[in-house]
């Protein structure tokens, strides 16, 4: 959805964009994972402790009774609802093993199994350099003692995990996908040349049905290949097919020229078992995100390059957003905006000038509205400023904010992480002009902005902002999203959860300014 969209439209439920589905499903990201790997066996003791010694450890040592073990070992078996059915919390017990051993190892297998569901199987601080997003707590083992004792672990295991309906839906899409997972996908070899329209092509029946089955040929019987009669000639690659397509590479950052070429076949190429994937990350990454976020609040998808408004739980307003480049991500953290700065200045990291800018001339600074000060370069204030005419401040260490721009033209681009990690909001301009009325602030930004000066006008407010990374999400029109996996953050999540490692065949798109 872009800037443009009004606030009327997303109640109405207008569908700024084609996002897919197979039974409500869109395709998945770009790598290509084993679709069937072997469980890990995890029961989660700590090393060199003795399952029985963890149990008494947390005080969680009593209360397997049969009814109870027996509901657990279900709880178990329906794992795969959260996408960590690849990972085996209790091993299948040793002959010989006594009782206290297996209900010690129940315990273990009980607490691991907890955890994962409440905050995520893996610790992103382990995956991350900076992650300040707001984590669940939990107090596990007197959550579990407490189940045992009322007999009560299936409701006890159903609060742990996120409640809410897109977390849902993505259980239930994987569900759909991993069982299909042992199915391959239609192998389309890739070609010497291109597939355009008015070619005749034997592939093109196959790419059919795969744009049928993601949903971006929403009218089949319209879409198939021109008849011939002629039984040996190969179907022909129709205007509506090529339409369909567009689409498709839209989404996933290939240029939307409709042509069928080496990069969109790989995305044809994907399989049920490349989508379970994703989704099983996509549940993860929710489930290190604390339940209950702030009502009114901005939500980054670095992913995806859109932004989400949601003011008082309502979502407002959606528009696109120019995130890090891959090297320079944009961290995921949460930070509030405190303030609207109008006719910003930005003065110019020292890591830009020292690369990019290296040795520019005295002319160059000049042409571009720059000045030295104290050994900085700083642009002044103007319309071609790398921020914009508008900078939103936000409080954080990481110097990451959220701005304007100078070449808007940039957000006609599918694939957006072109940053140095600062996030460039579409039409920043009006979306300032948003945020300063729903805080009482209009009259004041208003003034500010007229003014040509560099003026700040502070929020009575903090307004919240997440910086997430989501490449598979429900999308405005209901429908499971997914999209390239731009940072290829996907392969370490997916391997602690039990999958292949993927190709590293990771869409890109390079940073062609200085902007932030």
């Amino acid at each position: 959805m872009t800037a443009k969209t009004s606030r009327a439209s997303l109640a109405r439920g207008t569908t700024p964009y084609l996002v897919l589905a197979l039974a409500g499903v869109a395709p998945a990201g770009l790598a290509t994972a084993q679709t069937s790997p072997p469980p890990i066996a995890t029961p989660d003791v700590p090393v060199g402790q003795k399952p029985s010694t963890a149990g008494a450890k947390v005080g969680v040592t009593g209360g397997w009774s049969s009814a109870n073990a027996t509901a657990f070992d279900q709880i178990l078996a329906d794992r795969a609802k959260h996408g960590l059915d690849h990972i085996v919390f209790l091993a299948p017990p040793a002959e010989g093993d006594a009782a206290s051993d297996r209900d010690a190892a129940r315990t273990a297998a009980a607490l691991a199994y907890a955890g994962a569901l409440a905050q995520g199987r893996v610790d992103p601080a382990s995956l991350h350099a900076v992650y300040t997003l707001p984590r669940p707590k939990a107090d596990l083992a007197t959550g579990l003692a407490r189940a045992l004792a009322k007999s009560d672990l299936a409701g006890w295991f159903d609060s742990l995990a996120p409640q809410d309906a897109e977390y849902r839906q993505l259980s239930e899409a994987y569900l759909t996908f991993n069982a299909k997972a042992s199915v391959a996908a239609p192998a389309l070899a890739v070609p010497s040349g291109l597939i355009r329209v008015g070619d005749r092509d034997a592939r093109v029946s196959t790419i059919v049905e795969q744009l049928v089955e993601s949903g971006y040929l929403l009218a089949p019987a319209e879409s198939l290949p021109v008849a011939t009669s002629r039984p040996s000639a190969a179907p022909v690659f129709t205007q509506a097919i090529s339409d369909g397509l567009k689409g498709l590479q839209t989404d996933y950052g290939i240029a939307a020229d409709g042509v069928v070429g080496p990069a969109t076949l790989k995305v044809l190429n994907l399989g049920p078992g490349d989508r379970a994937r994703a989704l099983a990350v996509g549940l993860e990454r929710r489930r290190w995100l604390a339940r209950t976020p702030a009502a009114t609040r901005i939500d980054v998808n670095t992913a995806a390059a859109e932004l989400r408004y949601y003011r008082d739980g309502t979502l407002v307003d959606t528009r696109k957003v120019i995130v890090g480049e891959a090297g320079r991500e944009t961290p995921p953290l949460s930070s509030p905006i405190y303030r609207l700065v109008a006719n910003p200045t930005w003065t110019i990291p020292k890591s830009i000038q020292q690369g990019e800018m290296a040795g520019v001339s005295e002319a160059y600074l000049q042409d571009h509205n720059m000045v030295m000060r104290d050994g900085w370069i700083v642009q002044q204030p103007g319309p071609n400023n790398a921020l914009g005419l508008v900078k939103f401040d936000m409080a954080n260490d990481q110097a990451i904010y959220l701005h304007d721009t100078s070449a808007p033209a940039l957000f006609d681009r599918s694939q957006r992480q072109l940053s140095h990690g600062c996030v460039r909001v579409e039409d920043a301009q009006g979306f300032a002009q948003m945020i300063a009325e729903d805080e009482g602030v209009g009259d004041a930004w208003s003034t500010a902005t007229a003014s040509g000066e560099m003026t700040f006008v502070p929020l009575p407010k903090r307004i919240p902002v997440r910086l997430l990374y989501h490449n598979v999400y429900v999308a405005d029109d209901g429908r499971v999203a997914f999209r390239t996996d731009p940072y290829g953050w996907n392969d370490p999540i997916a391997e602690r959860l039990g999958f292949a490692r993927a190709s590293a065949n990771h869409a890109e798109a390079r940073a062609i300014d200085i902007g932030p």
